[in-house]
């Protein structure tokens, strides 16, 4: 899934950073080291994924730190190199640090990072921790902010980034190679990461709420429940792949599928009847609104700034 090219990054040699051709082509491995901070599920996915993708070389590009030590043991199963010190990443990953810790530890990791002199970019995945406050922890570092959700985990992420005021386009082409490798990744400003953390970081849940409705639905007309789930899951899917890959509106799609008086468009009736697309659309602004709170933003403005 990656995509684009990746210059080369000069750094000193070290088990982690002998490579030094990079590219993001199907043909050649990159040169980047690459650390993680905290080696829960979501970091876990996001390292088999850059191998996988050939965004680093292999396992032994990759060191992980964690205080937790069955998510060390699966790693160290797969052939990363793990430890418990925050500091030892950060002095054998030489190009990328991810931080994956809860919100509530970002700080006390920062002021581990800021112990090794580097110059590796870092890269946030801890949800509302602001640019702001990684630069203020992190003075002087290139730091980046992004939100993945749960499809990281079967390479299916909708990931949104913002980059910090001193990053470079090198940082951005490693931060899409990076995300990218477990799904899609888009640029936007950081304020509408709330934005993101609604739509696309609580989305699955709604669309889980959505395919255990509709298969409720098919056993309420006579279905059995498994054939029911299936059914439904695979309806989504579908339905989510041809918006992809069609490129056509989810409206023409729609209309394509209803037939004048027929069964489609008599759902479709129900289903604005019931405010389903009135309550999709609560529900992502709602979880945004949330998210400002969370990122201590003052009510005011989210009531005047942004319209919430």
């Amino acid at each position: 899934m990656a995509s684009g090219r990746l210059p080369a990054i000069p750094v000193e040699a070290s088990p982690l950073t002998e490579k030094r051709e990079v590219s993001m082509g199907n043909e050649h491995h990159t040169s980047l080291s690459v650390g993680f901070v905290g080696c829960g599920m979501m970091a876990s996915a996001l390292m088999d994924g850059i191998v996988r993708e050939k965004v680093v070389k292999d396992q032994a590009s990759i060191v992980c730190s964690d205080i937790f030590q069955p998510s060390l043991d699966i790693a160290k199963n797969k052939g990363y190199h793990v430890t418990t010190s925050n500091e030892e990443v950060c002095n054998k990953a030489k190009d990328v640090v991810l931080i994956a810790v809860k919100p509530n530890v970002v700080e006390d990791v920062c002021l581990e990072i800021r112990k090794v002199k580097s110059n590796a970019l870092i890269i946030s995945i801890a949800a509302g921790v602001q640019i702001k406050a990684l630069e203020k922890h992190l003075p002087g570092r290139r730091v980046v902010r992004v939100m993945p959700n749960t499809g990281c985990l079967i390479a299916e992420s909708a990931s949104g980034y913002a980059m910090g005021e001193l990053c470079t386009s090198e940082d951005k082409e490693i931060v899409e190679a990076i995300f990218g490798a477990v799904g899609t990744a888009q640029e936007i400003k950081e304020i509408l990461l709330n934005a993101v953390t609604g739509l696309s970081g609580s989305g699955p849940a709604y669309v889980y709420q959505f395919i255990e409705a509709l298969a409720d639905g098919g056993v309420r007309s006579g279905l059995p429940r498994d054939v029911a789930m299936q059914l439904a899951a695979q309806t989504v899917k579908g339905a989510a792949e041809m918006v992809l890959q069609t490129g056509e509106h989810p409206g023409s799609l729609k209309d394509k599928v209803c037939s004048p008086g027929g069964t489609t468009i008599a759902g479709v009736q129900a289903l604005e009847n019931g405010g389903f697309r009135a309550a999709t659309i609560a529900a992502v602004t709602a979880a945004t609104r949330r998210s400002m709170q969370l990122g201590d933003i003052p009510e005011q403005d989210i009531r005047h700034l942004y319209n919430l």
